[in-house]
């Protein structure tokens, strides 16, 4: 068993304890966010530590772990405003082995989702008569509107080609996991794409496996980018 490190302790941070030991993991520590006082000794048994925190909390815990040289897999969304921040502190020290990666959405089904939603804005760039939309919705308790996944997706779609403007609009509500659509209309028809999460474990499972394959890895990683590797290493 590898050792791993939870920050946050929350609903999720609880999910990825009970799902871990089937991952090849034991929890050996557990963090909140208001950073207690982490050192050597406290990290010695952790191979890799997992973040589902809040957005405030991140470049301080990604500063504290880089420093130690323990990968870190951030499952929480919302700072992406300090991105350069903690790029910087997992550049700063690289000669003490850091890593990161962190991504809107740990869910393999978000990803396909994503290359599916890229895929048609690739073919309806040019199709002048449709305009596209993004619209989510999540459990009350979520603070960041739109969600980074809603954000992830409107990228996805710029990178495929689409140039015109992408309407938003997200609700809050009960204890919805996460829904996510995108959609382009026209006069003549309507294509719609949706990803439903039913539970939270699709998300647990998605950064165990980034939990597994950022082991011994330094450097600076976004999950999309990389989820179709991790994804072939964590197979039999």
């Amino acid at each position: 068993m590898n050792g791993l490190a939870l920050i946050g302790t929350g609903r999720m941070g609880k999910l990825v304890e009970e799902l871990a030991p089937a991952h090849g993991f034991e929890v050996v520590l557990r963090l909140d966010s208001t950073h207690q006082e982490i050192d050597n000794d406290v990290v010695e048994a952790v191979d890799v530590a997992i973040d589902f925190t809040n957005a405030a909390a991140v470049p301080a815990t990604v500063e504290k772990l880089a420093a130690l040289g323990v990968p870190l897999v951030v499952g929480t969304t919302g700072w992406q405003d300090d991105l350069d921040r903690v790029r910087q502190s997992i550049e700063r020290h690289h000669a003490e082995g850091a890593g990161l990666i962190y991504g809107a959405n740990f869910s393999i089904g978000v990803q396909v989702f994503y290359k599916l939603a890229g895929a048609a804005a690739a073919l309806l760039a040019d199709e002048t008569a449709y305009e596209a939309w993004v619209y989510e919705i999540h459990h009350s308790k979520k603070k960041d509107a739109p969600s980074g996944t809603a954000l992830q997706i409107r990228s996805v779609l710029e990178r495929g080609g689409w140039d015109r403007p992408v309407d938003m609009a997200s609700n809050r509500a009960g204890s919805i996991p996460g829904t996510h659509q995108v959609g382009f209309d026209s006069d003549a028809d309507t294509i719609t794409l949706q990803h439903t999460a039913r539970s939270r474990a699709g998300f647990a499972h998605g950064a165990l496996r980034a939990a597994r394959w950022m082991i011994g890895r330094q450097g600076f990683y976004e999950f999309s980018h990389v989820w179709e590797e991790i994804v072939g290493s964590s197979r039999p």
